[in-house]
Formats: structure tokens, sequence, C-alpha cells
């Protein structure tokens, strides 16, 4: 920061030395000129007393004997003097024997000393004879010009005050660079450094201490600020750590450290407000302990508090995949769940923290078990406010305590659904072991021979209470547990034996197809099984057909192609099934080695029924695309008589449909068959 010149502290020093010299040496220039005053003055008369000393005795004869000539003489001895403006001589009757006087030449300086000394000064010197106790003869007097004495004296007197004043001007020029260096200059740097210090961190960036002043009050100064800044910096940090501390008593339970219901829901309005910019959906769930009042009882409430401590740890495991986790007092938590594409991954979490609530916990060589009621709401379906979001959901696990249940939806249907979704996953698990899984097949005709050629196997699931299970439903159950791996298992198994069977009754050209899910596709097992079912079952190679689904293929593409090449080598053919629905990347289909293009049932629904021009564009396009690169084309969903037409007028190879047959059993396959060979007839008409 620059001072302005006139504020500099060097330069305020320096006039008040320089008014405080000029004063000291007005006063001393004119205390020495006072005594020249004086010494002047006493010159004067010495001088006087001298002149007149010179000519006493020629005065004294000449009054004796009265002798006027002589007297003459004396008084113009006494004007050949330079300095003797007048003189007289007098007898003892007053009467003048002798007198003279002159005219002095003028001089400038007259009007400043004459008041000092006056214009002349006069002096006598009475005569008496030599012997004591004479008589009085009379008096000889001069008077004497002071203008010379005052020139000198002013001359004098303007030396001394010259010589003040350059004394006076000479010393705060001398003292100015010595201002400069010892005070002026160090306040800078300390100006300077005071500058840089962190307002944040002010004992961080302590003064350092100048060069020569250790002892003297700069480096004392110094010292005490650096003591000041670090104390300034304590006291900060006291102050912010209260502060942190009473932020966090407000916005944090003090026993788990999660955050109370106050931070919560601050925390779910940016989940939220998140959550409807990206158009997702949230999920809340309420724990709720049950009996937490039984077990303080039983125990104490020290280990209920140690008990509610480890619950808030395990559930802060779940962190990683959580949005939120807080404690809204008692015996009650909340998690929020994120990105949640459908209610059963909410239903998942619930059952997992109940699961992971069955190992009990070890506290003072006891173990002690916990159960649990969750209430799960959904954003935005259950609403869209904040505090009403996390009110339902206490409320809904407050209605599953009354009911029973271990977790509850606020939504009865969404609660209904997820119920049975639970009851699917467990009933699932026993399904094959129960003979509840059954193969049903669907014809695939070729257009160019007119004839039944291959069988896509279906997998449909009878449950004893509710009836067939469509397959988009359990499906993904199975994938989610990992039953899917040994029910594929028994898919493949089920289908080459049954072609096996077929071709022993005669149907040699046919092959069969078997969708194979992401879960199948990544198993390392599969092209061995793959290998072992061909060559347990003697099927001809190319024989057994794999479809899987463009959207499993383009979850790695690299790794996908790999998988599908080990099954190839396998004598396995590949088709790719839904196609057009995924990504519809034409490049991978070069990279991967597939045999057989599946055009989608939704691109073929509205063929011929005056549907959208861009569904005939689709299916004419992959058709083109699947013959420029060598590869069969399959339409799914063929039902119309129209339909069947525009495919095979653009080239398709086969149609599989409700046209031709819905999906059969094994011995309806067959009947199906024989009937198409006694009765051939134009693709179409084999309903």
């Amino acid at each position: 920061m620059k001072l302005a010149p006139d504020h500099s502290l060097s330069l305020k020093l320096l006039r008040v030395v320089l008014l405080t010299a000029l004063s000291i040496g007005m006063a001393t220039s004119g205390g020495l000129i006072f005594l020249d005053l004086l010494k002047t003055r006493e010159q004067i008369d010495r001088d006087a007393a001298r002149i007149l000393a010179l000519f006493r005795d020629p005065a004294t004869q000449a009054l004796q004997r009265l002798d006027r000539g002589q007297g003459l003489q004396v008084v113009e001895g006494l004007l050949r003097h330079e300095a003797v403006g007048s003189a007289s001589l007098g007898t003892g009757r007053g009467k003048s024997l002798a007198a003279r006087s002159r005219e002095p030449p003028p001089l400038p300086t007259c009007w400043l000393t004459d008041p000092l000394f006056g214009p002349t000064r006069r002096s006598s010197l009475p005569l008496y004879g030599q012997a004591p106790g004479s008589v009085h003869y009379g008096d000889l007097q001069i008077s004497l010009d002071t203008a010379a004495y005052g020139r000198d004296f002013l001359s004098r007197a303007l030396a001394i005050l010259s010589s003040s004043l350059l004394s006076a001007l000479a010393l705060p020029l001398l003292l100015l660079p010595i201002f400069r260096e010892r005070l002026s200059s160090p306040l800078r740097q300390l100006i300077g450094n005071l500058a840089k210090i962190d307002p944040d961190r002010p004992g961080a960036s302590k003064l350092p201490m100048l060069k020569g002043h250790e002892g003297s009050e700069l480096g004392q100064w110094i010292k005490t600020v650096n003591q000041l800044l670090s104390s300034i910096e304590r006291n900060t940090r006291l102050r912010h750590e209260a502060e942190s501390s009473l932020q966090r008593m407000a916005h944090y339970d003090p026993l788990t450290g999660l955050p109370n219901r106050q931070h919560l829901l601050l925390l779910l309005d940016h989940i939220l407000e998140d959550a409807t910019r990206r158009q997702r959906r949230v999920a809340v769930l309420c724990v709720g302990l049950d009996d937490f009042k039984g077990i303080n009882e039983q125990f104490s409430y020290q280990v209920g508090d140690e008990l509610l401590v480890a619950l808030a740890d395990r559930l802060g495991n779940l962190s990683a995949g959580l949005a939120a986790l807080a404690r809204l007092g008692s015996d009650r938590f909340v998690l929020v769940q994120t990105d949640i594409e459908q209610p059963y991954l909410a239903a998942e979490l619930a059952q997992s923290i109940l699961d992971d609530l069955q190992e009990p916990f070890s506290l003072d060589f006891q173990e002690v078990r916990l159960r649990a009621t969750i209430g799960i709401t959904l954003y935005p379906e259950d609403g869209r406010a904040t505090e009403k979001l996390l009110q339902k959901a206490e409320q809904t696990m407050t209605l599953a305590k009354r009911a029973h249940h271990r977790y509850q939806f606020y939504i009865a249907s969404v609660d209904s659904e997820m119920r049975r979704r639970r009851e699917l996953e467990k009933d699932l698990r026993e399904a094959l072991p129960r003979r509840e899984l059954h193969l049903y097949y669907q014809p695939q005709l070729s257009y160019l021979e007119q004839r039944v050629l291959g069988a896509e196997a279906l997998l449909r699931w009878e449950h004893p209470d509710h009836g067939q299970v469509p397959p988009e439903q359990f499906i993904p159950l199975a994938e989610q547990n990992g039953s899917i791996i040994a029910i594929g298992e028994w898919v493949l198994e089920q289908a080459c034996r049954q072609l096996r069977a077929w071709h022993d009754a005669g149907f040699r050209e046919l092959h069969m197809a078997v969708n194979l899910s992401a879960v199948q596709l990544r198993h390392a097992g599969l092209p061995r099984l793959i290998n072992r079912l061909l060559h347990t079952y003697q099927l001809p190679a190319g024989s057994l057909e794999l479809e899987v689904t463009e959207t499993s293929l383009m979850e790695d593409i690299q790794t996908a192609a790999g998988h599908l090449l080990g099954l190839r080598r396998s004598g396995a053919r590949i088709a790719i099934d839904d196609f057009g629905t995924g990504y519809s990347s034409l490049s991978y289909l070069k990279s991967l080695p597939l045999d057989k293009i599946k055009i989608d049932k939704s691109f073929v629904c509205d063929l011929g029924k005056g549907g959208r021009d861009e569904d005939a564009t689709i299916v004419r396009t992959i058709i083109q695309l699947g013959k420029s690169l060598d590869k069969q084309i399959t339409a799914e969903g063929v039902e119309t008589a129209a339909q069947e037409a525009y495919l095979i007028d653009q080239g398709c190879h086969e149609g599989q449909g409700y046209l031709y047959s819905e999906p059969l059993s094994a011995c309806e396959f067959s009947e199906f068959i024989r009937r198409m060979q006694r009765h051939p007839s134009p693709a179409g008409e084999a309903t």
C-alpha cells in the first residue's frame, strides 16, 4: 500500500525536527546577539574612557592655566579620533574653556542601531589636581558616534543568525535518510508482511523479525503482533470448532452420528430436486425396531444405546448404494435410495436389511437379536413434498407393524405386487425340483421350402396356485437370484433331448432355437455344456441355435464376442434376437460371429395394416442388411397373411408366429409337422 508523500512518518518527524531546530537556533542566536549587544555597549564606554584618559593631563594643565589655546588643542586632538563627534572642556564654574564638534557621515544602519546605542554616546572625565584632596578644575567631555559600532554589531548578529539557521536546516537533512532507513523502511516492510497474512489463518504467516531491531521497540512490536496473530488464530479455531459442534448438534444425532430429521429433510430436498431433473424414482425406507422398549428393560438403556450404534454401523455398510442414511430418533432409521427403476429394487433393499438383522449383535459377551419393520414410499408416486413423503414412510411402517408384515409399500397395489413377486421368487427356487417348468415349441417355417425347419423352445411355468406365470415375470427373477443357470441348463438339456427324439422320428432337418439370458452368456461353463449336449445326443453341428438379445451383447461387446465365438466352436449356431430394439449399431454385426438375425415382432405387427411406414422401412432395411452380410433372416410375430406377403416379397427367409401356430407341446408339435407333410399348403394356411 503506497502512502501519500505528506503522510510519510519520516517527513512528519522531519518537520518536527526542523521546527524544533529553528526554534532552538533562533533562541540561541537571540541570546548570543543580546550578549554581543551588551558587550558592544561596554566596548563604547571603554573606548570613551580610554580616549579621555589620553588627554587627561593636557586638559588639566589647560584648566589650571585657563589657557584657551591649549584647551582648543586638546579639543581638536580629541576630534582627530574617528569615533569622536564632539568634544568640550569646561571649568568647574560651568563655563566652557574650549569646544568643537563635527557632523559624522551618515551610515545606512543608523536607523537600526540608533535605538540600541543611541546616535551618540556622551562621556565625561572630571579633572583634579595631582595632590590628594586637590580642587576640581573642570570636566573633559566627548560624544562618540555609535554608527561604526552598530555596523560591526549588525555584521556579527547576522553571522550568528545565519549560522544558527544553517545549523537548523542541516540537522533535518542529515536526519532524513536516517529516519527513512531506521523507521520508514522497516515500517514499509511490516506493512507489506501484514498485507500477506491470510485472514483465515493469521498465525500461519508470522511477521519476520527485522534485522537490527531484535531488541528495539519495533522488534518488541513484531513479537507482540505475532503473539496476537497466534491468539487470533487459536480463538478463531476454537470459535469455528464451537460453531461446528453446535451445527453438528443441530443436524446430527449425538448417539450414532447420523443425520437427524432436520438434516434429513434438507438432504431429501436436494435428492428429490435432482431426481425431478433426471426423471428418476426415489425410495424412502423407514426402519423401525420391534419391541425395542423390551430390550432396554431386559438389558439396560446403555446396552440399548450400544445396539443403536451397532445397528447404525450395519446400515452404514449399505451406504455405498444409498443417497442418505439418518436416524429419526428413538428406534427409527431412514434410508433413501435413488435411481429406482422398478419398485422391486426397493423391496430387495428392504429384504436385505431384514436378512442382515438376522445376524445377532454381540454386546458385553451376550448376543442380542433385533427384529424390524420397514415402511416404503416412492417418489413421485407417493408424493412430491419432502415432509409428506417422509411422513407417509413412517405411517406405512406403523401400519406394517400392526399387520405383522416385515415390510410394506405405501400404495396397496404396489405392496401387493411386491409380495407376489417375493413369493414367486421363493417358489421359483423350487419350481424345477417340483417339475413345474415345461417347454413349449413354436414352429419356424421356411418361406423358400414352405415347410417347418425349426422350432423355438419356450419356457413355461405352471404355478400350482397362480397358474401360468408369464416368462417376462419369472425370467428376470431367475436372473437376479442366480437360479437361471440351473434352469438354463435344464432347458438346454430338454431341448437337445427333444430334438434328438424328433430326429429319430424322421424330422432330421429340424433345428432347435433356445434363448440365452445375459447371465448364461457370461457363464464360463456354457461352451463345455453345449459341447457335451451335442455329443451326448449326437446332434449334428448347427442343429442347436442359441438366441441372444441385442441388449445383452452391447453391455460388453468385446467380452460377448469372445463368448459367442466359444459357443460357435462348440457346434452351435448364433442368432441375435429382437434385433432393432436395442442399440441397433450396424458396426458390431461385422465383429460378432452371428448366423441369424431375428426381426422383433414390434416391427412386424403393423405390416400390411396401414400402420407406420417407418416399421416397413425398418423391416426392409434389416432384411437387406442381413442378406448383404450373408445372414439368415427370421421374422417374429407373424400373425396375418399380409405381413407374410410383405416379408416374402422383401426376401425374408423364415417366419414365426401365430399365423402358423401358437407354442405347442412336444407331442402337438410332432403332430403339427406330420399334418403339414400330409397336407402341404402355401404358407399362411397352416394354422
